[in-house]
């Protein structure tokens, strides 16, 4: 399936957060935080602005991004969970 978010969204994939704690303890999935980063995996066009036209986003798909704890609306496509978020929700893009 494909999915095209619509003007200034994105849909981000989770990167794997670590099983293991800094101090070598193995932690159970429902103790693991959900990690704040992703990879964006479908971008939309662009935000619309007052005069119409249309403001590129500034990231691409392929982009891994930083987000914030409670930013976007999870959901799940064929069995996958992904983040759907606005342009304005992610802080910034790693390199």
């Amino acid at each position: 399936m494909n999915i095209r978010p619509l003007h200034d969204r994105v849909v981000v994939k989770r990167l794997d957060s670590d099983e293991k704690s800094v101090g070598g303890i193995v932690l159970p999935g429902s103790a693991q935080e959900k990690p704040l980063m992703g990879e964006i995996v479908a971008a939309g066009a662009g935000r619309v602005l007052d005069n119409g036209d249309k403001a590129a986003l500034d990231v691409k798909t392929g982009d891994k991004v930083l987000f914030g704890k409670f930013a976007g609306t999870e959901v799940k496509i064929e069995g996958a969970d992904y983040l759907v978020m606005r342009e304005d929700d992610l802080f910034a893009v790693v390199e």
